[in-house]
């Protein structure tokens, strides 16, 4: 089994970099530590060859259960079971093709798209290396094919057994014009704001998947700190926009639930200077919801 895991590792790390060799090194270390859980994630790859070919081009999943990722306080055999149930719910889920595909390949697949004409304005299914330190994918929204919003998550079942998606970060914007960005997008959206986009379209991602409930992590539940600067006060309070997105905290501090479907107002609780925006603004709600449907429906079984 060593030789299985120096072979994973040496492509997972560049070993002509001297601190990737070391991360190396960590990465055997930890997996003989937890020598019994990576026998048995190597021997569900090994199960068919859909899984099989995944883990000959996508090598992250062993490094992902033996390191401290997803949310604060995971233990490996909670990873391990999170990572083997996610895949084998896309497995259930998907059409082979696009199991191999969004598993694999990192391939990415449009599931929405604006009808502005000015803009390169979308929102994709697509996971790359980069983000595996919270989630296994991501809906990532792009404009002009650069990242503008992604929310990572994972599918996993909760404590009474129902399938449920988990996110484990959001991220906006890296941009040096971004807040200028985030201004033209939101009257795009009819004064949506672009983070509760990047949400109302997991949401939908969530419907899609059959899953009953959506978990997000807390500020406790935050796998890492840099949400945290340096004199402790808080960069992203993720608590205070799970609540405004109509989230409650749940006996476990480390997460939220959020609602499937977000709670829309009814046309008599806006105030009447309003109510053109907010009718464009379900209009253009309804649009997500329904090409969202429509283009996972073409990747479902």
């Amino acid at each position: 089994m060593i030789g299985k895991i120096i072979e994973l590792g040496k492509r997972i790390y560049d070993t002509s970099n001297p601190r990737e060799m070391h991360r190396l090194v960590v990465f055997v270390l930890r997996s003989l530590l937890h020598r019994s859980a990576v026998k048995e994630m190597l021997t569900y790859f090994e199960t068919n060859e859909a899984r099989h070919k995944l883990l000959s081009e996508n090598t992250f999943p062993v490094e992902q259960m033996t390191r401290a990722f997803f949310f604060a306080g995971s233990t490996v055999e909670e990873r391990k079971k999170l990572i083997m149930t996610h895949y084998s719910t896309l497995e259930k889920k998907l059409r082979p093709e696009w199991f191999e595909k969004l598993t694999r390949k990192y391939v990415e697949y449009t599931i929405w798209m604006s009808e502005d004409e000015d803009i390169d304005w979308k929102a994709q299914l697509f996971m790359e290396p980069g983000q595996r330190k919270e989630g296994l994918m991501a809906v990532v929204m792009r404009l002009n094919n650069q990242h503008l919003y992604q929310m990572m998550f994972w599918l996993n079942s909760d404590k009474n057994n129902e399938l449920s998606l988990w996110i484990g970060a959001m991220q906006g914007p890296n941009m040096d014009d971004a807040k200028e960005i985030v201004k033209d997008i939101t009257k795009r959206s009819h004064r949506y704001r672009t983070k509760n986009l990047i949400l109302y379209m997991t949401m939908a991602v969530a419907r899609s998947f059959g899953c009953q409930h959506i978990y997000a992590v807390s500020n406790d539940g935050y796998y890492a700190m840099n949400h945290i600067r340096r004199d402790r006060k808080l960069k992203t309070n993720f608590g205070d926009f799970w609540e405004e997105a109509g989230g409650h905290k749940t006996d476990d501090p480390r997460f939220y639930e959020v609602p499937l479907v977000e709670p829309r107002k009814i046309m008599e609780e806006v105030p009447t200077r309003k109510r053109a925006v907010y009718r464009k603004r379900f209009a253009f709600q309804d649009d997500v919801d329904a090409q969202i449907a429509a283009n996972m429906e073409k990747i479902l079984r």
